[in-house]
């Protein structure tokens, strides 16, 4: 089918294409700048992702105190919490080693700054920054200056229970 002018429209299209105004030239630089805007948002969000503090669920709070049941914990497997502090997320864990139970920041006393934490895995601890690990027995004592915070807490009527005042006022190496 041809037009007015009794050319097709395909043809049309091509002379437009040849005849305006964007050189290829000017095409080659905007896929680049396009590219290098996909390349900046790919690593930014790469950093993000990685350098954000882990989420956990948060504890059970009765009354002014962080509330865990003993009896769900398992031995010497930590159990994460968050609790919400005024924008602040605040992460613990509870374990239990030989029938004790313990706490702790989920912050080492030298990369906290880095609000990275601890990961589990096997048996051993590791703090996520520095990448020092350790068997889980060996929480309290650490490695040098790698060490997770401890956090005070008590046994009670089949919980483990830590003051909400306790964690808040640790708020500043989260």
């Amino acid at each position: 089918m041809l037009s007015q002018q009794g050319k097709r429209p395909v043809e049309q299209m091509l002379e437009q294409q040849r005849s305006s105004s964007v050189r290829p030239s000017d095409r080659c630089v905007s896929r680049t700048a396009a590219l290098i805007l996909l390349l900046f948002c790919t690593t930014s969000l790469l950093l993000y992702s990685c350098s954000r503090q882990p989420l956990y669920p948060s504890p059970v709070i009765i009354n002014d105190y962080a509330s865990v049941e003993v009896g769900h914990l398992k031995e010497k497997v930590p159990e994460f919490f968050s609790y919400n502090y005024k924008g602040k997320r605040i992460n613990f864990f509870v374990i239990k080693i030989n029938g004790r139970v313990s706490s702790f920041l989920d912050a080492c006393s030298t990369c906290y700054p880095k609000k990275a934490g601890f990961r589990y895995e096997d048996g051993y601890i590791s703090c996520r920054a520095c990448d020092v690990s350790y068997h889980v027995e060996d929480i309290e004592k650490g490695i040098g200056s790698c060490i997770p915070l401890k956090l005070p807490g008590e046994e009670k009527e089949g919980r483990y229970l830590i003051s909400l005042r306790a964690l808040e006022e640790r708020a500043d190496k989260f």
